[in-house]
């Protein structure tokens, strides 16, 4: 993977900050379809994904739009980039049009074997603080995978859903969430680049789309429940004009089950714990 030991990773720290800005929110909400929240109110969970983003200039990103590698986070030459899922704890709510600051940390380096090959998995911890007091906890899982075949499928099993809504994802609401997120990786905008350099079918779903998108549906379907943890996990790609599912079940009286799926099977998969208001 590099030259340098995982070791010699770990424990690295970056700190970040960043205003909730309003106007920004505006388009993240106009993005996700959903009503804009005001200056000063909470925070929609897991929109703070479009915040506290590092800006790289040109000369400074890698041929698949991320930021090139061996900056802060190891390098993985040769290999494709994936947000493999996460764990967070939802403390307090961040507050929008009031700055606030991340800090991250690598937590783990660690290379493994798996069934389409060598994968490198690297751990990262953010913690969200807005005046003083720590808001968000996040852990993020990012593994590189050498270059095979996308699955097409997946055999994971779900129970019978307790309410499914569809999502049709299009090429322009991907390139929004990119926009919005400020992620330049070129699976989600560049066809020619994601089908033949990646070997995807279409402009792919963004993990942190469909686990925003589960999220933002369960509070709908339940305003009553307070999500205080989340934890998500991408199961296999879906591709743009391919409309899902998302649906939800309860598997205990503070715990449900969220996932998206097609005709095809699962795609990402969520648990969530909540409290009722």
């Amino acid at each position: 993977m590099s030259k340098l030991s995982p070791a010699q990773w770990i424990g690295k720290t970056e700190t970040c900050n960043d205003v909730i800005n309003k106007a920004h929110v505006d388009k993240i909400a106009a993005t996700l379809g959903t009503l804009r929240p005001a200056a000063g109110e909470p925070l929609p969970m897991l929109w703070h994904w479009a915040f506290f983003q590092e800006p790289v200039s040109a000369e400074g990103l890698g041929e698949d739009g991320h930021p090139a590698r061996g900056g802060f986070l190891p390098p993985a030459d040769n290999r494709n980039r994936m947000w493999a899922g996460g764990h967070l704890d939802f403390l307090q709510p961040l507050r929008i049009g009031v700055e606030a600051n991340r800090t991250t940390t690598i937590g783990a380096v660690e290379e493994k074997q798996g069934r389409s090959g060598s994968l490198l998995f690297v751990t990262v911890n953010h913690e969200y603080t807005q005046a003083g007091k720590l808001c968000v906890r996040e852990q993020q899982n990012i593994v590189y995978r050498e270059p095979a075949a996308p699955k097409e499928s997946s055999d994971f099993v779900v129970p019978e859903p307790a309410w499914c809504e569809r999502f049709d994802p299009t090429p322009v609401t991907l390139f929004r969430y990119s926009a919005v997120t400020f992620n330049g990786h070129r699976i989600h905008y560049d066809h020619p680049y994601a089908t033949g350099v990646e070997g995807y079918s279409g402009l792919v779903v963004h993990g942190p789309l469909q686990a925003t998108l589960m999220l933002q549906m369960f509070q709908q379907q339940y305003p009553g429940r307070i999500p205080k943890a989340y934890t998500y996990r991408g199961l296999r790609p879906l591709t743009a004009d391919e409309p899902f599912n998302i649906a939800g079940a309860d598997i205990a009286a503070d715990q449900a089950q969220l996932w998206t799926f097609t005709d095809h099977g699962p795609a990402h998969y969520a648990e969530i714990q909540f409290e009722e208001a």
